[in-house]
Order: C-alpha cells, then sequence, then structure tokens
C-alpha cells in the first residue's frame, strides 16, 4: 500500500512540475516540494501504524 502512495505521489510531483495542478496551494511549478513533504509524512504514518 505504501508503495502505491509513493507511486501515485511522484506522478503528481512530475505532474506539477510539467504543468501545475491548479488546485488551492499547488498553482505554481515550484509547489511540487509540498506534496513532497505530504509524501514524506504520508509514508512514515503507514510505517508507524503497519504492524510487523
Amino acid at each position: 500500500m505504501a508503495r502505491a502512495i509513493s507511486y501515485l505521489l511522484i506522478l503528481a510531483m512530475i505532474v506539477q512540475i510539467i504543468r501545475p495542478l491548479g488546485i488551492p496551494g499547488l498553482r505554481k511549478r515550484g509547489d511540487f516540494w509540498k506534496i513532497a513533504l505530504f509524501a514524506l509524512v504520508l509514508v512514515s504514518l503507514i510505517v508507524l501504524v503497519r504492524p510487523e
């Protein structure tokens, strides 16, 4: 699950750099770092919550 979310967020970052998504907060190409920060937090939470 974490891998699928990671791939989707990486794809969103690439799309953001090529053509901004237009979502509030993501209107400029340079805002791809916000997606990266969100991805880092989300994957970290998934790793913490996932049982071993």
